[in-house]
């Protein structure tokens, strides 16, 4: 175990929790500085061990993952002068899924004079995480923000400025201040290719070695630290063992795992679920992000949904028809009277700008009550209105086109009609995962060695994400906070030299192919597509934007019956040697099966509404989310419990010195 953590005290009571679950010691975090929280990061630094250059030469990394964290954490630690390998399952890192982010990026710049500090974005982050993030980690992130920036420009990346040549910035959910810098709509294609290119420049010097087309399967895990990863060459089939004196995860979320979201299909949880099964505590699984503009389902037969950036909500105003006699009129002919435009008029302080979480579930409550738009999927429209007639009218075509042309001409090639003249048509989908292998504030997992960095790991956000913050946290882990810590960890070296033969290895080695071998000879009747179909069926309806102990109770029944059918019924096609894109969606939908379970109970075990996730036994007279902070200000950090056993849940206390504990208003 880690030496932040608390060794497991013995089952005295062999009972479960609700038959699901067992409680074990507490976790606590014991690596940041105490003492005024400006002054935390610096200490930190400052206390961490260095390696001198000529030791780092001798010390080497595994990085798996080339997406913003993981491509500059890369870059960041080849420059420094460590061996690092890089894997990505991509054919090239240029491809991993930060190249979807489009709004923007958050940095404490204050440019535009509103008001903006470190402190306030620190307190948006807190407020917007709905008070369940560790206050450490959210101070460190909006005061490394401002680096980001410089970085960036310093590396070529092509911000908007506005007229005189600064750089601009403008709004997003959940503010009242312009902190967002951004690149038209493509601000994480503009900012993968930055990270791109300072790895790049490390593989042609030598200090990086890629492995493109390679999945990570298994982590190797020798005397107790992490040491190395089993590996799948997804076009040769070759199961190879890569070792290293530490591991990064860098492997993103596992929003998939509802199967329609706005991930990029290949994204999954295979590495940081592999990790768990080592010993690497899983926090809070069951907190993810709903974003709300997204192109609505229009039928059974997608495979994924589409964002539309938040950005948009700075101009565009979203509406409903009054009545729902009305929804099946062109928007244009509907007059002004008879538009409910319900976030202005719920709540008037931040009006479209609320947090994704808000904005969400109102879209989802309109159209419960029968007055959504678009076509009928299952019987139900599930639609609202983004219009943009008002800031066409007020800034111009020319200007609106310049903002969010790229956007604009991505909808009309998607849903088929021209935003300009008609109301573009948006629903909530799943985006992003707060939840993820528990880190402390090196962002070491309770593996020792093994570090987690990005969207991977249980990160800042708390129960909800702020807009435009994913992008300023993979990049902050990436440059700045990871190669910082890690060297306290890696000065403990030289390490002991592992083989390809040592116990440890073999073992995790005979793990993966056997797993293979498995699934290669079930020969069953169905696809692994209808199994991750009728999972992610369960989760949205059970464990989406609404849930309840019912609901939630039926589908851990649901689930656990579907991986079994699963492991007796699953048809694989093809052979384990070469490429196979069948086994590769085997092995990830099966650990989609196992996770799914996981969100569930800690679903069920939060008996509170929580940034996006509304417990209707838990809500306000007007029907707004209410947090319990005397039952569940904690982070819930799971350990497994064995392919036989039940989950382990630690509870990391979460105490706010700097912020106020109190419900949130955006009215």
């Amino acid at each position: 175990m880690s030496d932040t953590l608390t060794e497991t005290e013995p089952d005295q009571d062999s009972s479960l929790v609700n038959g699901l679950y067992r409680e074990g010691a507490p976790v606590a975090d014991s690596k940041a500085p105490g003492g005024d929280i400006s002054e935390t990061w610096t200490n930190r630094k400052f206390e961490a061990a260095l390696v001198n250059p000529a030791n780092r030469r001798k010390l080497s990394v595994i990085i798996v993952g080339t997406g913003l964290a993981g491509a500059s954490a890369g870059a960041t630690l080849g420059e420094a002068g460590y061996q690092v390998k890089s894997f990505c399952y991509q054919d090239s890192p240029r491809r991993a899924h930060s190249i979807a982010a489009q709004g923007g990026i958050n940095a404490a710049k204050n440019y535009k004079g509103d008001g903006d500090s470190i402190h306030r974005l620190f307190y948006d982050t807190v407020k917007g995480g709905d008070y369940r993030s560790r206050e450490s980690n959210v101070y460190r992130l909006a005061e490394v923000s401002t680096d980001i920036i410089d970085q960036c420009v310093a590396q070529g990346v092509p911000f908007a400025r506005e007229y005189g040549g600064l750089l601009d910035n403008r709004s997003f959910g959940g503010v009242q201040v312009s902190r967002t810098f951004y690149a038209r709509g493509q601000t994480g294609q503009q900012l993968l290719i930055g990270a791109y290119q300072a790895l790049e420049r490390q593989i042609a010097a030598g200090t990086v070695e890629m492995y493109a087309r390679h999945e990570m399967l298994e982590l190797v895990v020798v005397d107790g630290k992490a040491r190395g990863i089993i590996a799948r060459d997804m076009v040769t089939g070759e199961i190879e063992t890569h070792l290293a004196d530490a591991v990064v995860l860098a492997s993103g979320g596992y929003g998939n795992v509802f199967f329609l979201s706005t991930n990029a299909m290949g994204c999954n949880v295979t590495a940081s679920w592999r990790a768990h099964r080592k010993g690497a505590y899983f926090a809070n699984p069951c907190y993810t992000q709903i974003h709300p503009t997204c192109i609505p389902q229009s039928g059974d037969h997608q495979s994924k949904l589409t964002l539309m950036s938040e950005s948009l909500r700075n101009d565009g105003r979203i509406w409903v028809p009054k009545n729902a006699e009305d929804c099946d009129k062109d928007p244009r002919e509907i007059p002004e009277e008879d538009r409910d435009y319900y976030l202005e008029r719920i709540y008037p302080g931040f009006g479209n700008l609320v947090p994704r979480d808000i904005a969400s579930r109102q879209a989802k409550n309109m159209c419960d009550e029968g007055r959504g738009v678009g076509p009928a999927v299952d019987g139900v429209r599930r639609g609202v209105y983004l219009d943009f007639a008002d800031a066409i009218e007020r800034m111009g075509e020319d200007a609106v086109r310049s903002k969010y042309g790229n956007l604009f001409d991505m909808y009309e090639r998607i849903a088929g009609e021209n935003p300009y003249q008609v109301p573009m048509r948006i629903y909530p989908a799943v985006h992003y995962t707060m939840g993820g292998l528990w880190v402390d504030y090196d962002l070491e997992s309770s593996i020792p060695g093994l570090f987690v960095t990005g969207e991977a790991n249980f990160s800042d956000h708390g129960a909800n994400r702020l807009g435009a913050s994913a992008l300023m946290q993979g990049l902050a882990d990436g440059y700045f906070v990871l190669p910082n810590t890690i060297r306290d960890y890696l000065a403990k070296g030289p390490f002991p030299k592992i083989d390809d033969d040592d116990p440890a290895v073999v073992e995790s080695q005979q793990a993966v192919t056997s797993r293979i071998e498995r699934l290669m000879s079930i020969d069953g009747t169905r696809s692994v597509d209808s199994y991750h179909k009728a999972l992610g069926k369960i989760m949205w309806e059970q464990c989406g934007m609404e849930r309840s102990e019912e609901g939630l109770k039926g589908a851990i029944e649901e689930i656990r019956a579907l991986r079994e059918d699963f492991w007796s019924n699953v048809r694989v096609l093809g052979s384990a040697e070469g490429l196979n894109q069948s086994l590769e969606k085997a092995g990830r939908v099966a650990d989609f099966l196992e996770l799914g379970e996981l969100m569930c109970v800690d679903a069920l075990h939060r008996r509170e509404s929580c940034g996006g996730h509304f417990r209707v036994e838990s809500q306000t007279e007007d029907g707004e989310a209410l947090r319990h902070d005397d039952d569940f200000a904690y982070v819930a950090a799971w350990e497994w419990g064995g392919d036989e056993g039940a989950p382990v849940l630690h509870k990391e206390d979460l105490v706010y010195n700097f912020i106020e504990l109190k419900q949130r208003s955006y009215k």
